[in-house]
């Protein structure tokens, strides 16, 4: 289990917000945290804490030069994500970034696109690929939610379907929707069922607030799961201290 750091980004600035209100019309974007720092001030504290494997995520328009400066900053030890594709994604890995996380290219009008995923896994390769399967829980099942997390797709997370995606990319990022942004407690069965269908490294992130949550995470997924905290930390404005979170991940 690791600890892996995130930088989101929205409207050119460090934010952390409640996912699933982006893009919601007639409704304002819940933000929980809007940073004073560039996204360069964060990568320079990943990277002088060792921290790889962290994601940069671009919520919307605006970002790419922020971006960027994160990714120059820590050559080699962040991801990217957010509107990425097979056209745009060499950009990215060219000016840094370890892998490229992609969502709502492979999955279009509700489905798996599979013409999409062979052509972005053709650009950049296996191993600098992650599929990012955030997801939704709807009637006991989970599925991926896509464009900025406002469609359920008809893609079910399930072993079968994990196994199939397994050949594509080199990890997986998973939100969990319901409880992202929201420090209400991590979606226990995601977890669980998570580590039991997984066969290469996986991020889960969602609702993780303590010290109590992580150690119920690292329980409940044996240790095979890494995870990803964002607004409890209190350099995102929480009161989790990431210093103390570091140390202790790197004691595990």
């Amino acid at each position: 289990m690791e600890f892996r750091p995130c930088i989101d980004l929205h409207s050119g600035k460090v934010k952390q917000i409640v996912g699933e209100t982006l893009g919601t019309e007639g409704k304002a974007i819940i933000e929980n945290f809007v940073s004073s720092f560039d996204s360069k001030y964060y990568a320079a504290m990943f990277k002088k804490d060792q921290l790889v494997g962290g994601h940069v995520i671009m919520l919307g328009d605006g970002n790419q030069d922020e971006a960027v400066s994160a990714l120059q900053e820590y050559p080699g030890g962040l991801q990217i994500g957010g509107g990425i594709h097979a056209e745009n994604a060499m950009y990215y890995l060219d000016r840094g970034a370890s892998h490229v996380i992609v969502t709502s290219y492979i999955f279009r009008d509700g489905q798996l696109n599979q013409e999409n995923l062979d052509r972005i896994v053709d650009k950049v390769g296996k191993k600098r690929l992650v599929i990012d399967l955030s997801c939704k829980e709807k009637d006991g099942k989970w599925f991926v939610a896509t464009n900025q997390w406002k469609q359920l797709s008809d893609f079910e997370l399930n072993e079968e379907n994990i196994r199939f995606l397994e050949q594509y990319c080199d990890e997986f990022l998973i939100h969990a929707v319901d409880v992202e942004g929201k420090q209400s407690g991590i979606q226990q069965s995601l977890v669980r069922t998570l580590a039991e269908w997984v066969t290469i490294p996986t991020t889960y992130a969602g609702g993780a607030r303590s010290f109590e949550d992580i150690e119920l995470f690292k329980q409940l997924s044996a240790g095979k799961l890494d995870i990803t905290i964002g607004s409890a930390l209190d350099i995102f404005g929480g009161n989790l201290s990431y210093d103390q979170v570091v140390a202790y991940m790197k004691e595990q």
